[in-house]
């Protein structure tokens, strides 16, 4: 598969990561009171990570997430040279998804933009948490994440489930993490709506870069010894094929 096909794949899954994601929150919020809540939100992501795995996961690997694609890299799963290719699509992704949401959303008669959200710590955490809760948050949660997929991709999991494992885990993050940071995860996902909501958030999109990327990374470091994928092994690259993916 050509590395357009490839990139074109990330693009259109990590747009509807965060048109869905990132749309159930914001879309629901102007209805207080009939909206989806947390549940509803967390739901809405791991759905559509859920369903672009099946959609498009045989040709790039269905990452939509530039910690994925880190994380894979350093568990061995990933070519190096492929990860700047990748980290741009997903961004494109991210931004054209937002940029579609704020057209829709500002429709809207009485529209404020708020956090459009946002990821954020201290006073821009919905839970008011201070920066160290939230840094700690992203991490272990990215770690986890990236356990999920490393193992479920993995030669000896169960084949054609993979998916689902994934959008479950994306899913139980954002319940546990939306009060903390709004659940990021994935740096793109973050950067889109950060953009139009300017501003504190701009400024505070570092740590939703770092913390994923620890995260993916340990995770990574910690699957080569767990799975025992050596770094040589051709076999166990990334991407897989649609069949030994799912």
């Amino acid at each position: 598969m050509s590395m357009t096909h490839r990139a074109g794949a990330e693009l259109f899954g990590t747009f509807w990561l965060v048109f869905g994601g990132c749309g159930s929150a914001v879309l629901s919020a102007s209805f207080p009171g009939l909206g989806i809540g947390f549940a509803g939100v967390a739901l809405a992501f791991g759905l559509t990570v859920l369903t672009m795995v099946y959609a498009v996961g045989g040709i790039s690997g269905g990452h939509f997430n530039p910690a994925v694609t880190i994380g894979l890299w350093a568990g061995g799963r990933f070519r190096g040279s492929d990860i700047l290719p990748y980290v741009i699509a997903q961004l494109v992704g991210a931004i054209l998804a937002a940029a579609v949401l704020y057209v829709i959303a500002s429709g809207k008669p009485g529209f404020v933009l708020d956090g459009f959200a946002s990821n954020g710590y201290g006073a821009l955490s919905p839970g008011r948490y201070p920066l160290l809760s939230c840094f700690v948050c992203e991490v272990v949660c990215t770690f986890f994440f990236l356990t999920v997929i490393l193992g479920a991709t993995a030669d000896h999991a169960p084949k054609g489930f993979a998916g689902l494992a994934i959008g479950l885990a994306l899913t139980i993050i954002h319940l546990v993490s939306i009060p903390v940071t709004n659940t990021s995860v994935n740096p793109a996902r973050s950067t889109g709506p950060a953009l139009f909501a300017g501003g504190a958030h701009i400024a505070q999109l570092w740590l939703f870069w770092l913390a994923p990327i620890v995260g993916a990374l340990l995770a990574g470091w910690v699957a080569r010894w767990l799975h025992e994928l050596g770094a040589g092994r051709e076999d166990r690259k990334w991407p897989q094929t649609t069949e030994s993916a799912t």
